[in-house]
């Protein structure tokens, strides 16, 4: 699997299926907004009334934990996450602990899978493609966790751009006690700017779902 530093480059141009998804970054928005913006594009796209969506956005220090998770991975106890300012919350995703903040992008694609990408197992993989890979050596460079119903998509991805990685000490991310973490920032030992990440991002999720990706500026 290729490297995530990969994603920093633009994309080459591919041909669509004809499908427009819109792309738009959001800025900083807390994690119960997030969540109620996932929910309005995915009933705006059950209905028809919009296209897909590909959701790109920064939230506030926040731990997640998905279905079925070990809330023994909070390390932190409570006063450590008050302190800190740091929200937990439940989500309906798959995965275990993960931590989203500041100088993290966090992708949540409104997509339909119907008719021809009906396999959850491929859109895991279609996601790590989009981000070129997960993992750089020992050390992860992000995270996914994906909701389905009815082949409509939501949650998706973290990718750690210029993440603070003191606050994974907090947890054992995605439920893995003996990797590290990583971001493209100390990868590359310079401050990489969100938009360049944004817009590659972007262009590379259009050229694995062959969609003719918009994105708002």
């Amino acid at each position: 699997m290729h490297s995530t530093l990969d994603a920093i480059s633009l994309p080459r141009p591919t041909d669509s299926n004809g499908s427009v998804c819109e792309a738009s970054f959001c800025g900083l928005v807390s994690y119960s907004d997030g969540l109620a913006l996932q929910e309005q594009a995915v009933e705006r796209l059950r209905s028809g009334k919009s296209a897909e969506q590909l959701l790109l956005l920064e939230h506030p220090h926040v731990f997640t934990l998905g279905r079925g998770a070990d809330g023994t991975h909070i390390l932190a106890d409570k006063d450590q996450l008050q302190s800190s300012s740091i929200e937990v919350h439940e989500t309906g995703r798959g995965g275990d602990v993960t931590y989203h903040g500041p100088g993290q992008l966090v992708g949540y694609p409104i997509i339909n899978l119907k008719p021809d990408r009906c396999d959850v197992h491929r859109y895991v993989r279609d996601i790590e493609e989009v981000l070129t890979g997960v993992w750089v050596g020992n050390e992860k460079i992000a995270a996914i966790g994906v909701r389905i119903a009815r082949w409509i998509t939501s949650h998706g991805f973290a990718l750690n751009v210029s993440t603070d990685l003191n606050y994974f000490q907090m947890i054992v991310p995605c439920g893995i006690p003996d990797k590290g973490v990583t971001s493209l920032s100390r990868l590359t030992d310079r401050q990489i700017e969100m938009v360049e990440v944004v817009e590659s991002v972007s262009k590379h999720f259009g050229e694995v779902f062959a969609r003719d990706v918009k994105i708002a500026r």
